[in-house]
């Protein structure tokens, strides 16, 4: 993610990924885990003010998953839907969730 900020590439992943911004196509980062340091929210904020998007990795649980299979499904498949690819393992807020009250 920094090098695609600083535009500055020196893999072919990084260098996809600027193709891909110079292109005005969609690029969706799913970052790495945290704890995060100023230096990733500032990458993460160039990035997005380039046109990417930032999805990390975060587990829905108004899902209410009832394993770690059926939470990776929702973020992949939430993440997928950002490039209009649907699966149909996604969850929507209020869509095919239990209600407990």
């Amino acid at each position: 993610m920094g090098e695609i900020a600083s535009g500055v590439t020196s893999s072919l992943l990084s260098r996809a990924a600027d193709v891909v911004l110079k292109e005005r196509r969609r690029l969706v980062l799913m970052l790495r885990e945290t704890p995060l340091h100023a230096g990733h929210i500032k990458s993460m904020q160039t990035v997005t003010e380039m046109g990417a998007i930032v999805a990390p990795p975060v587990p829905a649980f108004y899902a209410r998953p009832k394993s770690i299979e059926e939470m990776v499904d929702q973020t992949n498949g939430r993440v997928l839907d950002l490039f209009d690819i649907e699966i149909g393992v996604t969850k929507r807020w209020g869509e095919d969730i239990e209600r407990q009250e």
